[in-house]
């Protein structure tokens, strides 16, 4: 990774903070993008090579000017990691619809704004496209409408660029990390749009985002197309190819044992 130029959304916290991190290490220049675009001491010493550029992947025209403010400063892009994301946690009935479109504009969109505009440069270096995707991605989950429709249809955008791009060098990675301890639960979504505010599990339990980002750039480098992390979401993904209406319940039952659950 020395020298390569990797861009990542989301790059504030949880897995895109742990990412950053972990490239610095190695010695590549990064590109951390998000809203608040706010220098971090610690990765600046660390880093050889860093920019940092406030945006808003739901917004086109910030998308477009963090790839240019990219290839203005250094260039090229070898990688690109579409992180950024948001949850949510209602049942469908009760969730303003509000919700949901705020979790496609960020988890759907943000991918295809970002991807769009950095496609040409990484084309041209036969670089990695990346998107931090979730098991919830391959198995519908109660109470994530709009995350599970986003995960699955940022899953089915990157399938077809891979495809169409067979025969160009463009590797493809869909890295689906299981429930990692990150901040994304705390600022889930509520019915209303609030934030949820508390998580409903055990962060102390789950896979840490700083094993996730060396996973990730471990399948980078070995031009993996798909990465599933954590026993519980291989089994999730396995079972579900053969025993879907068994998963059906299984994933109801596994939900509704949550801290306030909206299965009752």
């Amino acid at each position: 990774m020395k020298g390569k130029v990797v861009v990542v959304t989301g790059a504030s916290s949880g897995i895109g903070k742990a990412l950053a991190f972990e490239f610095a290490r190695r010695g590549a220049k990064i590109v951390l993008a998000s809203r608040s675009g706010v220098d971090d001491p610690e990765l600046s010493k660390l880093a050889s090579d860093v920019l940092y550029v406030s945006t808003d992947v739901t917004i086109e025209s910030d998308c477009e000017r963090l790839i240019q403010k990219t290839v203005e400063k250094f260039g090229c892009i070898d990688i690109l990691i579409n992180n950024a994301g948001i949850s949510m946690r209602a049942l469908f009935t009760e969730v303003n619809l509000g919700v949901i479109r705020q979790l496609m504009e960020t988890n759907f969109w943000g991918t295809v704004y970002c991807t769009k505009y950095a496609m040409p440069y990484l084309l041209a270096s036969k670089g990695s496209l990346v998107g931090v995707s979730s098991i919830a991605g391959y198995k519908g989950l109660p109470g994530r409408t709009g995350y599970s429709a986003s995960k699955f249809a940022m899953q089915g955008f990157l399938e077809v660029i891979r495809i169409e791009n067979l025969k160009k060098g463009l590797h493809v990675l869909i890295a689906c990390p299981g429930f990692t301890a990150s901040n994304i639960r705390k600022v889930a979504l509520s019915k209303d749009g609030s934030a949820q505010g508390e998580t409903p599990l055990d962060e102390s339990k789950l896979m840490t985002a700083e094993h996730v980002a060396v996973k990730i750039i471990q399948a980078i480098e070995k031009k993996k197309e798909r990465l599933i992390l954590t026993t519980q979401g291989k089994l999730t993904v396995l079972l579900n190819k053969f025993f879907p209406g068994f998963m059906d319940k299984m994933v109801y039952n596994h939900m509704a044992k949550e801290p306030d659950s909206p299965l009752k």
